[in-house]
């Protein structure tokens, strides 16, 4: 199969990649760019392209898709962070020193 050949891909794939594609283009990444990104996300979670048939699928790896959308796991704000880390600085320098 030629580079850049999607025929062996399914319905579901490329409607897949369409609408990651479309959702990068929402967010200001150039048509190329997200159409590259979108079919890298499809075969990372689907693992290529799949012939059809009974018995010729295999499962899909979700972990990026369930990933998405929590980058920062603490509910605590920066400032928050930021004078947890100066109170318990403080308190190490006290318990240090004496």
């Amino acid at each position: 199969m030629p580079q850049g050949d999607k025929s062996s891909y399914t319905d579901k794939q490329k409607r897949k990649a369409q609408h990651i594609e479309e959702g990068y283009e929402q967010r200001g990444v150039a048509k190329d760019e997200a159409e590259a990104r979108a079919w890298a996300t499809v075969n990372k979670t689907s693992g290529g392209g799949n012939k059809s048939g009974s018995g010729r699928g295999h499962a899909e790896n979700q972990e990026s898709a369930r990933k998405g959308g929590h980058i920062g796991s603490s509910s605590q704000g920066h400032s928050d962070r930021s004078a947890a880390a100066r109170k318990g600085w403080e308190t190490r320098r006290q318990r240090a020193g004496g």
